[in-house]
């Protein structure tokens, strides 16, 4: 008897902040994802069809509802998806951001931008956390934001910290998990965001001019760890949403 396979779906909001690194885990474990491309106008399908929702980056922020009317849709299917019909959830970034405001939770301007390679810490619910198991107390990342989670939504637990940014990572409920910084980057992450100028701007700000080469040798020098860390971010995501 044939097992059917497992079906994601995934909202995206620029075409180059895609699921990345996880792809090959995706493809390995034979799952099928649709991209819904929502910054281009592509309709929200029925979510009954897939069994996971994966919520991606972008250069938009979640109170621009103004000039991106989608974003209030998403958050809608967001809270839906994770309140209604109880899906597994992975946010990054603005993934992040919109399920904590789709939540009741509240997004604004980051105090301290935070753009480079650096070390986020696990709280004491991250550290029995099903999510971040097997995972050291410090964790070496790569960041890129200027909003954050400024209070996370009620019954949601923060797993990952850091002094600038208080919600690093969170859960709500067993099944819906999501992180500020980024964890499904490869070698050409850092490159093709700096040519989007929303983050490069956003860059140079936060570290001069020039910076786009540096924060690319720093990415460079760490990105062995960071993949294994994506890989197991990647296999506790699928035990703790009952895919294994």
């Amino acid at each position: 008897m044939s097992i059917k396979p497992l079906k994601f779906l995934v909202f995206q909001h620029i075409a180059c902040e895609h699921p990345g690194t996880f792809r090959e885990y995706f493809a390995a474990d034979g799952i099928e994802w649709d991209a819904v491309e929502l910054d281009e106008g592509e309709t929200i399908p029925e979510l009954e069809g897939y069994d996971a929702l994966w919520v991606m980056g972008g250069p938009m922020d979640t109170w621009q509802e103004d000039a991106h009317p989608w974003l209030k849709t998403e958050k809608a299917a967001i809270r839906r998806a994770v309140v209604d019909l109880k899906m597994p959830y992975m946010g990054l970034c603005l993934g992040h951001q919109l399920l904590a405001e789709a939540l009741g939770g509240k997004v604004g301007p980051a105090a301290e931008p935070e753009i480079g390679i650096m070390p986020v810490h696990l709280t004491d619910n991250g550290k029995t956390s099903p999510f971040l198991e097997g995972f050291p107390e410090t964790i070496w990342c790569l960041q890129w934001h200027s909003a954050e989670v400024l209070a996370a939504p009620e019954g949601a637990d923060i797993l990952v910290s850091t002094p600038a940014c208080r919600v690093q990572a969170m859960s709500w409920g067993p099944k819906a998990f999501s992180i500020q910084y980024h964890v499904e980057i490869d070698e050409t992450t850092v490159p093709m965001w700096g040519a989007i100028p929303e983050y490069a701007d956003a860059l140079e700000k936060a570290a001069g001019a020039g910076a786009l080469e540096r924060f690319k040798a720093e990415a460079d020098e760490r990105m062995t760890g960071m993949k294994a860390d994506s890989k197991k971010l990647y296999e506790n995501f699928m035990t703790a949403s009952g895919f294994r």
